[in-house]
């Protein structure tokens, strides 16, 4: 199953990604478009064996506009290509599975087309996110934590005051009841004021 996992790379993973722009290294994809760094990697399971390979796909974005956002707030720190956007697959691809999982009852046919299916889609809903602004809205959208700090610089700085404040408010909503709340509460209040702006939370 190794060899034919490694063929199926070879012989249609990489050609689809090459389609789209896309180089490979081992078992990452990547392509620059402007400002942000598009990639995919192939995560194999670390239990795999002889007759049975599982694997992941994890999608990424690398944003320069964000980097330099946090190279600012972390004293010159630079992040390299870190990605800002970090999900995987079956996020953005609901009829995609959770992990992948090659045995030798699978039918390879099948296998092929469904996986190929769900890279193309994940391609796809990848190259609608074109801006630090989509990759920040794909976060707010979904209420997160992460990237939260940089979301709140983002918006403060291009004066998106409105927006700032609602995310907050979404925040607030799911998170405020935990304890780490608090150490949170106190790094976006010290954001909002970075901005002379005033830091607004909802009454609970």
């Amino acid at each position: 199953m190794q060899e034919l996992f490694k063929e199926m790379i070879k012989n249609e993973v990489k050609p689809l990604f090459a389609r789209h722009g896309y180089t490979k290294k081992g078992l990452n994809f990547r392509r620059v478009e402007g400002d942000l760094i598009y990639g995919f990697n192939i995560q194999k399971s670390q239990g795999n064996t002889a007759n049975h390979v599982r694997f992941y796909i994890n999608c990424m974005i690398h944003s320069k506009e964000l980097a330099e956002l946090q190279s600012m707030t972390s004293g010159g720190k630079t992040m390299g290509e870190q990605a800002h956007l970090t999900c995987r697959i079956e996020e953005i691809v609901p009829s995609a599975p959770d992990r992948y999982s090659l045995t030798p009852d699978t039918d390879l046919v099948t296998f092929s087309k469904e996986l190929l299916s769900h890279l193309e889609k994940a391609v796809e809903y990848m190259e609608n996110i074109t801006s630090a602004r989509d990759i920040v809205e794909y976060y707010m959208n979904i209420t997160a934590l992460h990237l939260s700090e940089e979301t709140f610089h983002y918006l403060l700085q291009n004066g998106d005051t409105t927006t700032a404040q609602k995310y907050l408010q979404q925040l607030q909503a799911k998170y405020g009841a935990e304890n780490r709340w608090a150490i949170f509460q106190k790094k976006y209040a010290a954001i909002f004021a970075e901005f002379g702006m005033q830091f607004i939370l909802q009454d609970v």
